[in-house]
């Protein structure tokens, strides 16, 4: 034998005198799922070990260190013990991506193949609203059209789909919690320390399986599940269904051990161990429980709210709420639009005049004292800002509104409730979304103003050159400058005959032709009316022929406005693509926010968010200048 054969023998001999002086092999752990007492028999379910070759009959039991004479027997023999399992689905739109929607529903069928038939099986769901799709039964074809039958919505209201499950759950027997979900709690009324409360008071097991949660998503669902003494299965599409198969299998394996109490035990609480033997050692299971009576419905937490609340409000109620609260608002605005007076016939006007009813023009009280009241505080708001009452009093002119100042303060602030409520509608209650809104609602009345004025401002330009030549032709024919006005006045088109009209009625209180022309060119702020005012100044102090300068001013001013078409067509391209580039990310960003809140949530809710945010909205705002000043070419 060689010395290379004799080493390779002492190694062997060695290494089988170490394995025959080793320590015996570790009993395998179980764990005690449920503990309860009723009719003088303690009820134990354990859970053990997948596959375990178990001896049931030598079974043995002790309470608080006293051996009690047991039995084990399959859970699921007799159905001594009642077991409840509420599956908890995620029906967010962000479930969409990827298949998982699918997924998930493919994973709770099989759960339900593989569950006992003894545990009876409910359905919680949850996204913008929470419902009850299924109370726990053991009918598993109606479970099977309803997980068929579950669609998605927006939003994640994780947390109070959670309570709502442990209601669903019950107060008797063994409840478990399965819980499936892929994005963050988006709900504003219950906490994460609310749902911890909840599962620990009411001894609920939670299980958690996790769709690509991490970092504080993912530390918020190991609290819950540590709080139901449960665990967080991470999870994909293609591995779902046989978590889901595992679940089940863990309430199928489950051993029922069943013992005489001692007569002389009162205690709620205990410590229990059950040690089962199998082919290699033992399955032993040891923990200080809760000892559940079954023979009463334990108070839970839960029900002091449910009692405190007094009615249960359906889902419904909120958006039929805002949409009331919107409709009603509106109504008051139209309310405040001020209806256009009638011209007085000749008998009403002879009526008015002797007294037999008001005057014309006076306006008569409103018989609505909640109108008079609002239009009475507004007035008395812009009396004491009387710089706010000049800018909207400016704009309304510039607009050509018949609104008068306190007027339009009503209605704007009408428009920004409504835009809040609506908001509030479109969003399902969510407060970033109705804060959105609210900001737009501010900001429309003024941009309709500003539209509004610039679109009458383009038609007086667009009417100048040709009520110049009017002007010259009456001045050639004889006319003075302000017959020439009234000449505009009756043949011109409005908005320059309106304008026109309101010069004449000044002139005949006083004010000079120049001094109501440059009244005309400030409220429409028209460069080129204010270029033909200067000209009717000069000719005035200097003298010449007034008829031929409106000619020459008018034909410099058509010539103008068609270098400036000509350069607003050659520049239509560039201002396109400036509106569509500055407009799509915000835009973009208000369509996910109302379809689908869960994913843009991080963005106000997490510091990276915000800062990602700012980010945004910081280099928006320079790109926003820089193409407004690139497309901008005056004329």
């Amino acid at each position: 034998m060689t010395t290379r054969a004799v080493l390779r023998l002492l190694v062997l001999a060695v290494t089988a005198l170490l394995v025959s002086w080793g320590p015996a092999a570790h009993a395998e752990d179980g764990s005690i799922a449920h503990a309860e007492a009723a009719d003088g028999e303690l009820r134990v379910l354990v859970d053990v070990p997948p596959d375990a070759d178990l001896d049931l009959a030598a079974a043995t039991a002790t309470l608080d260190g006293d051996d009690l004479a047991a039995s084990a027997a399959p859970a699921g023999a007799g159905a001594v013990v009642e077991r409840i399992a509420v599956l908890v689905m995620d029906v967010s739109n962000s479930m969409d991506r990827n298949g998982r929607f699918t997924a998930a529903k493919a994973a709770a069928t099989a759960y339900l193949e593989a569950v006992p038939r003894d545990v009876s099986v409910g359905i919680v769901t949850f996204n913008k609203d929470v419902a009850t799709a299924l109370e726990p039964t053991t009918d598993r074809d109606r479970a099977r059209s309803v997980v068929e039958a579950l669609s998605l919505g927006p939003q994640t209201k994780l947390y109070d789909g959670l309570l709502t499950a442990i209601e669903v759950a019950g107060s008797t027997g063994q409840r478990s919690l399965l819980v499936l979900s892929d994005g963050a709690d988006t709900g504003n009324q219950t906490s994460l320390e609310d749902v911890t409360a909840a599962v620990a008071s009411t001894n609920t097991l939670v299980d958690v399986v996790s769709l690509g949660q991490r970092g504080g998503r993912l530390e918020q669902l190991e609290d819950v599940a540590e709080a139901g003494g449960g665990r967080v299965l991470t999870a994909n599409g293609g591995n779902l269904a046989r978590t889901f198969e595992e679940e089940a299998e863990v309430l199928a394996d489950q051993v029922l051990v069943t013992a005489p109490l001692p007569d002389d035990f009162a205690a709620t609480e205990a410590t229990i161990e059950v040690r089962i033997p199998t082919a290699d050692d033992a399955v032993v299971a040891s923990a200080f429980v809760p000892i559940q009576e079954a023979t009463r419905e334990d108070d839970t937490t839960l029900a002091a709210p449910a009692d405190l609340s007094g009615w249960d409000t359906p889902g419904w109620l909120l958006p039929v709420g805002i949409a009331v609260l919107a409709v009603g608002a509106l109504a008051m605005a139209v309310a405040l639009v001020p209806a256009r007076q009638q011209p007085l016939t000749i008998a009403e006007r002879v009526s008015a005049y002797v007294g037999e009813q008001e005057a014309p023009g006076r306006t008569r009280r409103d018989p609505d004292q909640l109108l008079d009241q609002a239009r009475s505080a507004a007035s008395g708001i812009l009396e004491r800002n009387q710089g706010l009452q000049t800018t909207l009093d400016t704009r309304l002119g510039a607009a050509g509104s018949g609104f008068k100042p306190a007027e339009w303060l009503i209605l704007h602030v009408g428009v920004v409730l409504i835009a809040g409520l609506l908001g509030l509608l479109l969003g399902g209650g969510s407060i970033v979304i109705g804060l959105v809104f609210l900001v737009l609602g501010a900001a429309l009345p003024p941009l309709y103003l500003r539209w509004q004025a610039g679109r009458r401002r383009r038609a007086f330009d667009a009417a100048l050159p040709d009520t110049l030549q009017l002007l010259s032709g009456a001045l050639a024919a004889g006319l003075s400058l302000a017959q020439a006005v009234d000449t505009v006045v009756r043949e011109g088109t409005d908005p320059i005959a309106g304008e026109f009209k309101r010069v004449l009625v000044e002139h005949r209180v006083g004010v000079s032709l120049e001094d109501a022309f440059d009244g005309v060119a400030a409220r429409f702020g028209s460069r080129d009316f204010a270029w033909v005012v200067m000209a009717i100044r000069i000719q005035r102090q200097v003298g010449g022929n007034l008829g031929e300068i409106l000619t020459t001013v008018g034909n410099t001013i058509r010539e103008r406005h068609y270098l400036r078409r000509q350069v607003k067509t050659l520049a239509a391209e560039g201002k396109l693509s400036a509106i569509l580039l500055c407009s799509l990310p915000p835009g973009f960003a208000l369509f996910l926010a109302v379809t689908n809140p869960a994913y843009m949530a991080p963005l106000f809710q997490e510091a990276l968010g915000i800062a990602m945010l700012l980010g945004a909205v910081l280099w928006l705002s320079l790109g926003v200048f820089i193409m407004t000043r690139m497309v901008r070419m005056e004329v």
